[in-house]
């Protein structure tokens, strides 16, 4: 299957991705994981994203398409795939149907995972992190630790990081609802998009997606 999968900030998507992808033995590709890995290995396209990275502005479209055409051209997607993050914007999405055109490809499904906007707010600034170990995620309402500001692992202290507020929160979501929102009626027009619901356990949404994904209906 060839799957893109959106959401807001904090809907969980990667998470998702990682065991819908594991479920349906495709590879997750995300753009965070394709700019890494571009980088790290100093290809063309790696070294073009780094010089803008490093001036403080965005990626072009191009360079991000280019990036994602390499990734879905290597031999473990042959039979399919997952894309986290991309596209990013109509024009990203348009340039994925072309792409995917040219090869004599087409997407299955659109996955939109759907939650409140003030969920989204209550999930991420909720978040502390360990200043020790950044993989060691506590949460006020849904992780507590047994002391408060207190990692359980190690014992560092938890914060809250800046990104995490309320205020930013709420731009990130205003950037989606204007920039990357729109890639859903981009597909609904070709009736790719299936929205299911991503409240409840990491399980239940998973479960949720795969059997939406069967039906090819919206759940």
């Amino acid at each position: 299957m060839r799957i893109v999968l959106v959401g807001p900030p904090g809907a969980g998507k990667g998470t998702q991705a990682a065991f819908l992808a594991q479920n349906l033995s495709i590879p997750h590709i995300s753009t965070g994981d394709l700019f890494r890995a571009n980088i790290s290995q100093g290809t063309e396209l790696g070294l073009k994203a780094k010089s803008y990275m490093d001036a403080g502005n965005l990626v072009p479209d191009e360079v991000t398409i280019g990036m994602a055409k390499d990734r879905m051209a290597q031999p473990d997607a042959a039979n399919g795939f997952l894309l986290d993050g991309f596209p990013r914007n109509v024009s990203q999405a348009e340039a994925l149907d072309d792409a995917l055109k040219l090869d004599g490809q087409e997407l299955d499904a659109v996955l939109d995972l759907e939650v409140p906007e003030d969920e989204v707010v209550k999930r991420i600034a909720g978040r502390r992190i360990c200043r020790n170990d950044s993989s060691h995620v506590f949460h006020v309402s849904y992780k507590q630790p047994a002391t408060e500001g207190v990692c359980d692992v190690c014992g560092g202290e938890l914060y809250q990081r800046g990104d995490d507020t309320e205020e930013t929160v709420r731009r990130r979501l205003e950037v989606y609802h204007s920039e990357t929102e729109p890639i859903i009626d981009h597909y609904r027009a070709q009736g790719l998009v299936v929205t299911i619901s991503a409240l409840g356990s990491v399980s239940e949404v998973t479960e949720r997606a795969m059997e939406a994904l069967r039906k090819g209906d919206d759940a």
